[in-house]
Order: structure tokens, then sequence, then C-alpha cells
């Protein structure tokens, strides 16, 4: 074959290649506007990547359960989403109701805060599952399959499950879609899913992550006997006010009569607030700093190595495979949850859990889309990172981690968010930035994004990608440049979409 012939040949493949990405990226926003991932990718974008799917489900093999689960999906989102939102917990009071009151089956563990609140509910997970408790977790938003939300001894509801459990209460959504003014939503009609699958199990425990705010979030018609309130800062702030204090009053509604309150560290007006709720609601308050905490953290190969204090006492030689100061906080406040499930602390004698399972159950957490390595030759990083406070926190962990003498950004962002607080946090760690566009209607768009990264970065460091796929292979090529492999680096993140979106292309998984 001549050099001209081998030239077509390769266009050819690319063009069909390009082709086929786009059918498909195309389908998947029909079938999925607010939350879809683009269920395609490159040879090339896979060819150093780990596993397919990794540890997050995939897409059914079997066609006639795809095809019902995608019925599923499109059924939920014929309701509203999850960014359309009516204050009151009315409809799901309802619901809970015509089910037979299923979120009464089993205590609770309910957790609050602007950022960490899903690896928090994770390690709470573990360390449950280690001392041989059936777990449900219900978290969101996903990375990559929908089916991720609701979780059951610590994995992810089958796609055959997850449709059972919608079946289950769909006859009940009618009679109460009848009797209210606005339809459930679709964040409400997955809470009352995860509520009935975990009556079902039946779960000893549920783990149950708040979608926004608190005081009328959908899953507030639980009653914790243990709130967990991660770190406030400024998200949302249309729907839950612009200080940290007035978003402290909403998530401080999860507080029910007599519970343990765990928090972590807080600004000051934010803990002023939550503490007056506590006291109203006459519950006890654990202060991470106080009555428990991190008492020392040392990088370690594949994550960290912490001294925990919890409410018990010491925990030594805890090893953490997740990066970060952050992720040591998340884990203090997630051990401290758990010994308040179990009653340590309460007045009673303390005395710590047993050490050896909880350093088990650290020892195996995963957090995906969390500083996730992708790929190697140059290392890929995702991190779900879409508010300053959580970017501040990634960048901090990628300079303590990770030794990158060149670190490209690839940002595609979500509308409505601070974005140029996004990158602002990001600035000092980025060489280059790389901006994009993930495939759903929420995404920010590309032109107004690369508006605002000229202003915080200027021009020259500045690329432009409106193809999340070739952002991704533009910034491993700059990661590439003057072959620094082993100090080179590329971190994709400023959305949860633009990470599932992006592992699903490197890691690929139907």
């Amino acid at each position: 074959m001549s050099g001209a012939e081998a030239e077509a040949k390769a266009d050819a493949e690319a063009n069909a290649e390009s082709g086929e990405f786009d059918e498909i990226a195309a389908a998947e926003r029909d079938r999925d506007p607010d939350l879809a991932v683009i269920e395609a990718g490159s040879r090339t974008l896979r060819a150093l990547a780990g596993p397919p799917g990794g540890d997050l489900p995939t897409r059914p093999d079997d066609p006639e359960l795809d095809r019902a689960l995608a019925e599923v999906e499109a059924e939920l989102l014929a309701r509203w989403p999850e960014t359309k939102l009516d204050p009151s917990t009315a409809r799901m009071t309802a619901l809970m109701d015509v089910l037979g009151e299923p979120q009464r089956g089993y205590p609770a563990i309910h957790i609050t805060g602007t950022n960490g609140k899903t690896t928090t509910a994770r390690m709470i997970e573990a360390l449950l599952g280690g001392f041989d408790l059936r777990t449900g977790r219900y978290s969101s938003p996903h990375v990559q399959s929908i089916t991720e939300r609701i979780s059951v001894d610590g994995a992810p509801l089958s796609a055959e499950r997850f449709v059972e459990a919608y079946q289950d209460i769909k006859p009940y959504l009618d009679l109460v879609d009848a009797a209210q003014e606005h339809r459930l939503s679709f964040f409400e009609v997955l809470t009352g899913m995860a509520y009935a699958a975990f009556a079902d199990a039946p779960a000893d425990v549920a783990v149950v992550e708040v979608g926004m705010g608190g005081s009328w979030d959908a899953t507030n018609v639980i009653d914790g006997s243990v709130a967990v309130i991660t770190p406030i800062s400024l998200d949302h702030t249309a729907r839950l006010g612009d200080t940290p204090e007035q978003i402290a009053v909403e998530k401080a509604g999860i507080i029910k009569p007599g519970a343990r309150v765990i928090l972590a560290q807080q600004q000051i007006d934010a803990a002023s607030v939550i503490l007056r709720r506590a006291v109203a609601a006459d519950a006890t308050v654990a202060r991470e700093g106080m009555e428990f905490g991190v008492l020392s953290r040392e990088v370690a190969v594949g994550g960290q190595l912490l001294t925990l204090r919890g409410l018990g006492g010491e925990y030594p030689e805890v090893f953490l495979p997740l990066h970060g100061a952050h992720m040591a906080h998340n884990a203090a406040v997630a051990l401290a949850a758990v010994e308040a499930f179990f009653g340590v602390g309460d007045g009673r004698p303390a005395a710590p859990l047993d050490q050896e399972v909880v350093r088990a159950a650290f020892a195996a957490v995963s957090s995906p889309g969390r500083l996730e390595a992708v790929r190697t030759s140059p290392t890929v990083l995702l991190d779900a990172a879409h508010n300053p406070g959580g970017a501040l926190a990634t960048a901090d962990a990628v300079t303590e981690a990770f030794g990158f003498s060149r670190l490209i950004g690839v940002v595609g962002a979500t509308e409505g968010k601070d974005v140029r607080g996004l990158l602002e946090a990001f600035e000092p760690i980025f060489t280059e930035v790389v901006v994009t566009r993930n495939a759903t209607q929420r995404a920010l768009d590309v032109d107004a994004l690369a508006a605002l990264a000229v202003e915080v970065f200027g021009e020259e460091r500045v690329q432009v990608e409106p193809r999340l796929d070739e952002a991704i292979e533009a910034a491993i090529g700059l990661a590439e440049e003057e072959h620094e492999y082993a100090a080179a680096g590329v971190l994709i993140t400023g959305s949860v979409i633009t990470v599932g979106e992006a592992r699903l292309l490197l890691k690929g998984g139907r």
C-alpha cells in the first residue's frame, strides 16, 4: 500500500469513528438529556486505561434487559429533572404512606453538606459492612450508570433488580401523581425506589445522602438516628442561599429529635446555625477537631496512612487508598458516624471499635471519579470537583500526592455554577487548560467557558476543544510534549457528568 493510500485509509477510519461517536452521543442526549454519559470512545483513548467499567456498573449485555432499563430511565426522565425543584416533602410523604412507610423498617445514617458526601457515604458503608451489617446506600448523582444510586451490601443494584424496583412502585406513583399539584420528580421516584428496595433486601441500616439542602430534600422523610454534616461551602446558591450561614439553615434540617450529630469542620457562622438546631432538637453533637478528628497523616504509596481519633479512642495505622487531606477528614467523619451508630460515646465508658475491622474496611474503600487514576503514561486523573471548595481540595491533593512537573487540565463545567471560582482554584496547578463540554443540555457553552478561562489563565494557556474525546486527546498530547511521560499528567474535572463521560471514554463499558 502506498503512503497516499495508507493516509487515505487512516482518514477514512478516523471519519468513521468520529461518525460513530457523534451517532452514539446524539442518541444518548435523546435518551437522557440531564444525566447522559457518552457510551463511546476511541481505541486510542482506551489503549492504556484500566479494565472496562472498573468497579462501576455498565450497560447490560442482554439486549432485552438493556432495553427494559432504558425504558425505565426514559420514564424517570420524563418527570421533573433534578434541577427543577418544589421545596416540599409533601409528595414524598404521600408516596411513603401508600408504600407502607418502608423507610421506617431500618435505622439510618443521613448525610448532608456541600462536598464529600458520596465518599463519606461509601466509607460509612464499608465500615458497617465490615461489622457484618447489611447496608443500603443511596447516593447521587451517578458517575456512569443510574443503577449506581441504589446499593445493597456494598454493590449497586443489578440492572434487573433496578427495573424490578421501579416496576414494584410504579402503580403507586400514579396514585400519588393524581392527588398532588405536581407529579413526583425524577429524584423523588428514585428515593422511593431506594427506600422500598432497602426494606425488601432487608437492610440492617440505610446510608442516605441528600440530593440538595436538607430540610425539604426528598430523602428527609427518613429519621436518621445519626445526622452527618460534611463541610458547607457555597453551591446551589440560587436554591439554598448565598452565604454558608443561609445554606446551613437548610442542611441542618436533617437533624431529628434526639439524633447524634457528626459535624465536620465548618466555618463559624455555619457551625453556629447547626449547633442551635441541634439544641432545639435535643440532639447530641460531636465536632471534628474536638470530639474526633485526624491526629496525623502521611503520604503513602497509593494513598495515605492515618491516625484517627474517634469517639471511642485512637485508631493508628489506618491505610486509606485515597489522596488528599480532605479524604482524611472524610474518613474521620465516617468513623465517628459509625461509632455514633453503635452507641460509642453516648455516656457509657468509651472504647474503640475493633481496630482490625476498621483498618480492613478503610483499606478497601474506593470512590470512583474522585482523584481516580484511569490511565498511565501519561497519568490521567478524574475528579468530580464542580465548585470552588471541591476544586481547592483537589488542587491541594494533586500537589501533595503527585509530582507533576506539567499538569494539563480538561474542564467541562455546568451552567449555574461558580465556574470562575473553580478555574481560579485550579489555576496555580494547571500548566495549560483545555476547555470543553459534556453531552448534556446543562453543560456550560464552550465559548462562554473559554472566555472565563482566558480571563483566569491568559490566552496562551487556554485551548478550546468542543468535543470531550478530542479535548482528552489534545490534553494527552500536551502532557507528552518533550517526552515528559514520568512527570506529566492530565486532570479531567469540572462536573460529575464530565467525569462520567470521560470515564466511559477511557475505561469503556457499554
